[in-house]
Protein backbone atom coordinates (compact mmCIF):
# COMPACT_ATOMS: atom_id res chain seq x y z
CA UNK A 1 0.00 0.00 0.00
CA UNK A 2 2.73 2.20 1.03
CA UNK A 3 4.15 1.66 -2.48
CA UNK A 4 0.85 2.70 -4.22
CA UNK A 5 0.25 5.67 -2.09
CA UNK A 6 4.41 7.11 -2.33
CA UNK A 7 3.75 6.63 -6.20
CA UNK A 8 0.04 8.27 -6.11
CA UNK A 9 1.56 11.81 -4.53
CA UNK A 10 4.19 11.59 -6.85
CA UNK A 11 2.80 11.00 -10.31
CA UNK A 12 -0.43 11.75 -9.30
CA UNK A 13 -2.32 8.62 -10.70
CA UNK A 14 -1.69 4.58 -9.88
CA UNK A 15 -3.34 2.09 -11.18
CA UNK A 16 -4.77 -1.08 -9.54
CA UNK A 17 -6.06 -4.09 -11.30
CA UNK A 18 -9.02 -5.71 -9.65
CA UNK A 19 -11.05 -3.09 -6.95
CA UNK A 20 -14.34 -5.15 -7.22
CA UNK A 21 -15.37 -8.73 -8.24
CA UNK A 22 -17.17 -9.63 -11.52
CA UNK A 23 -20.37 -9.96 -10.06
CA UNK A 24 -20.10 -6.33 -8.49
CA UNK A 25 -19.03 -5.00 -12.22
CA UNK A 26 -22.52 -7.03 -13.48
CA UNK A 27 -24.86 -5.13 -10.60
CA UNK A 28 -23.29 -1.90 -11.41
CA UNK A 29 -23.72 -2.62 -15.25
CA UNK A 30 -27.46 -3.27 -14.51
CA UNK A 31 -28.22 0.54 -12.79
CA UNK A 32 -26.05 2.33 -15.60
CA UNK A 33 -27.15 1.03 -18.55
CA UNK A 34 -30.97 1.99 -16.70
CA UNK A 35 -29.90 5.24 -16.26
CA UNK A 36 -27.92 5.70 -19.46
CA UNK A 37 -31.31 4.44 -21.32
CA UNK A 38 -33.56 7.16 -19.24
CA UNK A 39 -32.97 10.52 -20.47
CA UNK A 40 -35.95 11.73 -19.24
CA UNK A 41 -35.29 10.96 -15.50
CA UNK A 42 -31.43 12.41 -15.59
CA UNK A 43 -32.51 14.87 -18.07
CA UNK A 44 -31.06 17.50 -15.68
CA UNK A 45 -27.75 15.75 -14.92
CA UNK A 46 -27.29 14.78 -18.16
CA UNK A 47 -25.00 16.16 -21.20
CA UNK A 48 -22.31 15.34 -23.88
CA UNK A 49 -19.04 15.89 -23.08
CA UNK A 50 -18.42 16.19 -26.90
CA UNK A 51 -20.60 19.05 -27.00
CA UNK A 52 -23.84 19.26 -29.44
CA UNK A 53 -23.13 17.91 -32.81
CA UNK A 54 -24.68 20.28 -35.24
CA UNK A 55 -23.19 19.83 -38.04
CA UNK A 56 -25.22 16.52 -38.97
CA UNK A 57 -28.23 17.04 -36.64
CA UNK A 58 -27.51 13.61 -34.96
CA UNK A 59 -28.91 12.87 -31.69
CA UNK A 60 -26.54 10.18 -30.47
CA UNK A 61 -24.51 11.06 -27.32
CA UNK A 62 -21.03 10.78 -28.37
CA UNK A 63 -19.95 10.97 -24.70
CA UNK A 64 -22.43 10.63 -22.08
CA UNK A 65 -22.16 12.01 -19.05
CA UNK A 66 -24.58 11.94 -16.18
CA UNK A 67 -23.42 13.83 -13.15
CA UNK A 68 -24.02 12.68 -9.17
CA UNK A 69 -25.88 9.20 -10.40
CA UNK A 70 -26.85 8.05 -6.91
CA UNK A 71 -28.99 11.23 -6.21
CA UNK A 72 -31.29 9.24 -8.37
CA UNK A 73 -30.21 5.49 -8.54
CA UNK A 74 -29.96 5.80 -4.10
CA UNK A 75 -28.67 1.93 -4.45
CA UNK A 76 -25.43 2.98 -5.63
CA UNK A 77 -24.33 4.85 -2.54
CA UNK A 78 -24.31 1.41 -0.86
CA UNK A 79 -22.50 -0.15 -3.52
CA UNK A 80 -19.40 -1.96 -2.48
CA UNK A 81 -17.79 -0.34 -5.31
CA UNK A 82 -18.55 3.41 -3.46
CA UNK A 83 -17.03 2.06 -0.31
CA UNK A 84 -13.81 0.12 -1.81
CA UNK A 85 -13.27 3.27 -3.59
CA UNK A 86 -13.49 5.34 -0.25
CA UNK A 87 -11.07 3.09 1.68
CA UNK A 88 -8.41 3.70 -1.12
CA UNK A 89 -8.68 7.09 -1.14
CA UNK A 90 -8.76 7.48 2.47
CA UNK A 91 -5.45 5.16 2.64
CA UNK A 92 -3.64 7.55 -0.01
CA UNK A 93 -4.74 11.05 1.21
CA UNK A 94 -6.19 10.71 4.78
CA UNK A 95 -9.01 9.58 6.96
CA UNK A 96 -11.17 12.56 6.38
CA UNK A 97 -11.16 12.00 2.57
CA UNK A 98 -15.21 11.07 1.71
CA UNK A 99 -17.20 10.87 -1.55
CA UNK A 100 -17.50 14.37 -3.05
CA UNK A 101 -19.49 13.52 -5.87
CA UNK A 102 -20.18 10.46 -8.62
CA UNK A 103 -20.36 10.45 -12.53
CA UNK A 104 -21.01 8.17 -15.46
CA UNK A 105 -18.71 8.72 -18.30
CA UNK A 106 -20.10 6.39 -21.80
CA UNK A 107 -18.52 6.27 -25.03
CA UNK A 108 -20.96 5.22 -27.50
CA UNK A 109 -19.51 2.59 -30.52
CA UNK A 110 -18.14 3.79 -33.37
CA UNK A 111 -18.05 7.37 -32.20
CA UNK A 112 -14.62 7.81 -32.09
CA UNK A 113 -14.38 11.36 -30.14
CA UNK A 114 -11.64 11.90 -27.56
CA UNK A 115 -12.09 13.05 -24.31
CA UNK A 116 -9.33 15.96 -24.76
CA UNK A 117 -6.51 16.78 -22.45
CA UNK A 118 -7.70 18.26 -19.11
CA UNK A 119 -7.11 19.13 -15.34
CA UNK A 120 -10.11 18.40 -13.49
CA UNK A 121 -9.48 20.94 -11.06
CA UNK A 122 -9.74 23.47 -13.78
CA UNK A 123 -13.48 22.59 -13.35
CA UNK A 124 -13.45 23.21 -9.36
CA UNK A 125 -13.22 26.07 -7.44
CA UNK A 126 -9.97 26.98 -5.44
CA UNK A 127 -9.75 25.40 -2.00
CA UNK A 128 -7.36 25.83 0.40
CA UNK A 129 -6.70 21.89 0.88
CA UNK A 130 -6.07 20.80 -2.32
CA UNK A 131 -6.08 16.72 -1.72
CA UNK A 132 -8.57 14.78 -4.19
CA UNK A 133 -8.69 11.43 -5.70
CA UNK A 134 -10.86 10.57 -8.88
CA UNK A 135 -11.70 6.54 -9.25
CA UNK A 136 -12.23 5.98 -12.71
CA UNK A 137 -13.11 2.35 -12.52
CA UNK A 138 -13.94 0.08 -15.43
CA UNK A 139 -17.11 -1.75 -15.82
CA UNK A 140 -16.20 -2.83 -20.02
CA UNK A 141 -12.46 -3.94 -20.61
CA UNK A 142 -10.95 -0.86 -21.75
CA UNK A 143 -7.53 -0.43 -24.48
CA UNK A 144 -6.77 2.36 -26.34
CA UNK A 145 -9.16 1.59 -29.69
CA UNK A 146 -12.40 2.20 -27.24
CA UNK A 147 -11.02 4.84 -25.00
CA UNK A 148 -8.94 3.93 -21.97
CA UNK A 149 -7.29 6.75 -20.02
CA UNK A 150 -3.94 8.24 -20.21
CA UNK A 151 -2.18 10.48 -18.34
CA UNK A 152 1.13 12.28 -17.72
CA UNK A 153 3.05 12.07 -14.49
CA UNK A 154 2.33 15.28 -12.86
CA UNK A 155 5.35 17.89 -11.92
CA UNK A 156 6.31 19.56 -8.81
CA UNK A 157 4.76 23.24 -9.28
CA UNK A 158 0.43 21.46 -9.68
CA UNK A 159 -0.07 24.36 -11.50
CA UNK A 160 -3.56 24.57 -13.61
CA UNK A 161 -3.25 25.08 -16.98
CA UNK A 162 -5.15 27.44 -19.12
CA UNK A 163 -8.29 26.17 -20.26
CA UNK A 164 -10.87 26.23 -23.09
CA UNK A 165 -14.82 24.79 -23.67
CA UNK A 166 -15.22 23.09 -26.79
CA UNK A 167 -17.66 24.01 -28.73
CA UNK A 168 -21.45 24.23 -28.04
CA UNK A 169 -21.61 23.61 -24.31
CA UNK A 170 -18.22 20.48 -24.71
CA UNK A 171 -15.32 19.51 -21.94
CA UNK A 172 -12.92 21.78 -20.53
CA UNK A 173 -9.34 21.03 -22.77
CA UNK A 174 -6.11 22.81 -22.46
CA UNK A 175 -3.02 22.26 -25.30
CA UNK A 176 -0.49 20.62 -23.85
CA UNK A 177 3.28 18.19 -24.81
CA UNK A 178 1.85 14.51 -24.96
CA UNK A 179 4.98 12.79 -25.35
CA UNK A 180 5.21 11.50 -22.19
CA UNK A 181 1.79 10.23 -21.81
CA UNK A 182 1.08 6.72 -20.59
CA UNK A 183 -2.13 4.53 -21.64
CA UNK A 184 -4.30 2.71 -18.94
CA UNK A 185 -6.22 -0.25 -20.36
CA UNK A 186 -8.01 -2.02 -17.46
CA UNK A 187 -10.72 -5.23 -17.62
CA UNK A 188 -13.65 -4.78 -15.88
CA UNK A 189 -13.06 -4.17 -12.18
CA UNK A 190 -10.17 -2.56 -12.79
CA UNK A 191 -9.50 0.99 -11.44
CA UNK A 192 -7.15 4.05 -11.92
CA UNK A 193 -7.03 6.79 -9.53
CA UNK A 194 -5.70 10.53 -10.22
CA UNK A 195 -5.72 13.75 -8.34
CA UNK A 196 -7.51 16.81 -9.72
CA UNK A 197 -3.56 18.89 -11.34
CA UNK A 198 -3.21 15.61 -13.00
CA UNK A 199 -3.09 15.70 -16.90
CA UNK A 200 -5.47 12.92 -18.13
CA UNK A 201 -7.26 12.23 -21.51
CA UNK A 202 -9.09 9.50 -23.76
CA UNK A 203 -9.33 8.55 -27.14
CA UNK A 204 -12.63 8.11 -29.09
CA UNK A 205 -14.53 4.67 -29.05
CA UNK A 206 -14.02 3.12 -32.28
CA UNK A 207 -15.40 -0.51 -31.39
CA UNK A 208 -18.92 -1.95 -31.92
CA UNK A 209 -19.14 -1.51 -27.67
CA UNK A 210 -19.83 0.98 -25.20
CA UNK A 211 -17.15 2.25 -23.01
CA UNK A 212 -18.78 2.31 -19.54
CA UNK A 213 -16.54 4.28 -17.28
CA UNK A 214 -17.73 4.90 -13.17
CA UNK A 215 -16.30 7.78 -11.88
CA UNK A 216 -16.20 8.27 -7.50
CA UNK A 217 -14.05 11.60 -6.54
CA UNK A 218 -13.30 12.41 -2.74
CA UNK A 219 -11.63 15.05 -1.53
CA UNK A 220 -11.40 15.95 2.65
CA UNK A 221 -15.39 16.40 4.53
CA UNK A 222 -14.31 20.09 5.37
CA UNK A 223 -13.60 20.87 1.60
CA UNK A 224 -17.18 19.36 0.39
CA UNK A 225 -18.43 21.20 3.23
CA UNK A 226 -16.68 24.68 1.89
CA UNK A 227 -17.99 23.74 -2.09
CA UNK A 228 -21.68 23.18 -0.79
CA UNK A 229 -21.07 26.65 0.99
CA UNK A 230 -20.43 27.97 -2.06
CA UNK A 231 -23.28 26.52 -3.86
CA UNK A 232 -21.47 24.46 -5.67
CA UNK A 233 -22.74 20.40 -6.04
CA UNK A 234 -21.09 19.62 -9.10
CA UNK A 235 -24.56 19.72 -11.09
CA UNK A 236 -24.65 22.43 -12.62
CA UNK A 237 -23.26 24.57 -16.18
CA UNK A 238 -20.00 23.07 -17.24
CA UNK A 239 -17.18 25.89 -17.25
CA UNK A 240 -13.65 26.82 -16.09
CA UNK A 241 -13.86 27.99 -12.45
CA UNK A 242 -10.41 27.45 -10.78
Amino acid sequence: METKRSKFIKDGFIKIEHLITQEEVDSLRTIYDGLLGDKVKTAHLRSDLAGADNSTNSRVERITQIMRPSTIAHELINNSAYKKAEQWAKDLLGEDMELDFDMMINKAPYTNTPTPWHQDAAYWIAMPDKRSASCWIALDKVFVENGCMWFIPKTEDNAILPHKNLPNGGALYCEIDSSKALSMPLNPGGCTFHDGFTLHFSRGNTTETHRRALILNFRPKKMIDYEREQGVDHTGERKQRN
